[in-house]
This record gives C-alpha cells, structure tokens and sequence, in this order.
C-alpha cells in the first residue's frame, strides 16, 4: 500500500479567490522510487457556475493525469500551468521523476516541452476509472486507483544511469538554496557545464539555469503565501536577486502579477 504524505505543496499557487480543492497525496512504493515523485489526487465539488482557476508552477518533470473525462501525459512546462475547474470531478496525478520522461517521449524529452499529449494507453485510463468508480473520496478506491498506476509505471524499471545523474543533479538544485550558479552544479557532480547542458535538455528539456531559476520561483511562493504583508526587498535578496526589480521581473514573467499583486490574494 502506498502512504499518504504532508500535504504542502509549494508550487500550487491558489486562485484569486484563495480556493483550493482536498488533495489526497501519496508517496511511491520504494521499489519506484527513481521512476516517481508522488501521486495526488484532487476530489472538487463546486456550486453551479463558479469555477476555480488551479495555478501551478511546475517542477522539471512529466505528468500523467487520468480523470473520468480525459488521460493524458504532460510534458515539463516552462511557464506557469493552468487549469480550470468546475462542477464535480476527480483527477489521479503521477508526478514522475526526470529519468522516467524520455521513455515515456519514445525519444528526447524536448519534444514534449510545453506539450500535453492524450496518453497512449486506453486500457490504463479505463481500469483508473473503473478502481475510482463513483467513490473518488473513499481511500481504499484511491490505493486501487494508484496501484494500478504503480503497476503500469514497473515497466520502465530499471532506471538507466545517466537518469539517475539527473535525478540527482535536479534534486540538488532543488533541495539546496545555495545552488545560484550553474557552475556550482558543474563542480558538485564534476562535469562541464556543455556536458550538463546537453544532459538536461536530452532528458528533461530544460536548462540548468532554469532549473535554478525555477527553485527560486517555489521559495518565492512559499515566502509570500506565508507573509501578510512580505517584505519583498528581503524575499529579493534571501533568493539570491541583486535587486528587488530582478526578482519582480521573473516572478512577473512566469505567474502574470508582481510579487506585490500576488501576496496580497486572498488566502483561505
């Protein structure tokens, strides 16, 4: 049985209205544990006519996501990710980790940069929605549900070398703030900064400098969700920023709003 894990997660940004739909999350059973990062499920119920615009800033990584209405496999996404949501409904998430993302392209990942595909397995699909059935809240049917997934995902073990390197050269940039160069990264895994370019576009589509760029954008989420009034001069330099103006510009060009426009959305 797979384990339900904390629940934050510091990439989802709330809509303006500061809704959020119950996510259940799961971790991966070990023996997938180079192949996924987590499961989550949201379960929504909203009144007639309201919809609620779910905002993501998106880890280097593909997505599957089953619902009763659609299955399909996303590719990394460079900007900021949308969805809307409306009446009741369900969706079953796989966020795998960078290693899984080139099998499942059928060759390098950049063709799925920015890309979201139907996922090429019906049978999958059907048997996800069989497992939920019309009980998407009871834990039991969401296990059934992730089994399922769990046992589809065991045809891409075993992970290759050179993707375990990138999983471990994404989970440093990600797990250690001090990371601000691309260099740093260079010297910590001792290879030159051309072989860590080619290796993060091969397999995950992206470059290292956005990889740190991206790190950044989830602490800046987690400062100003946190903070009534955050003091954004701060946030600038605890990221790393020269200046204020810098960290504003990139926060802007991903999400839409000025850092200042964004903390002060509702929170609920």
């Amino acid at each position: 049985m797979t384990r339900r894990i904390d629940p934050t997660e510091r990439a989802h940004l709330l809509d303006a209205s500061g809704y959020a739909p119950p996510i259940h999350r799961f971790a991966p059973s070990p023996e997938l544990a180079d192949v996924v990062r987590r499961y989550w499920m949201p379960v929504w119920s909203l009144p007639d006519g309201q919809v609620s615009l779910q905002r993501v800033l998106q880890y280097p990584v593909c997505l599957v996501v089953v619902s009763a209405d659609y299955a399909l496999l996303v590719g990394p996404t460079t900007g900021l990710s949308t969805q809307e949501l409306s009446g009741s409904g369900w969706a079953l998430g796989t966020m795998l980790h960078p290693a899984a993302g080139q099998v499942l392209a059928g060759g390098p990942i950049t063709r799925l940069t920015d890309v979201t595909v139907p996922l090429d397995d019906d049978a999958l699909a059907g048997r996800i929605r069989s497992a939920v059935g019309d009980h998407p809240d009871d834990p039991d049917r969401q296990q059934a549900a992730v089994a399922e997934v769990e046992s589809w995902l065991r045809t891409l073990l075993p992970v290759d070398d050179e993707g375990l390197l990138v999983n471990a050269i994404v989970e440093h940039v990600e797990g250690d703030p001090s990371v601000q160069r691309v260099g740093q990264v260079c010297e910590k895994f001792a290879i030159t900064e051309r072989t860590l370019q080619r290796l993060t576009a091969r397999r995950i589509g992206l470059t290292p400098k956005w990889l740190i760029q991206r790190r950044r954008l989830h602490e800046a989420a987690e400062r100003l969700a946190d903070a009534e009034r955050p003091d954004l001069a701060r946030v600038a330099a605890d990221l790393g920023y020269s200046d204020q103006s810098h960290f504003a510009r990139d926060w802007r060009a991903v999400t839409g709003l000025t850092p200042g426009e964004y903390a002060a959305e509702p929170r609920r």
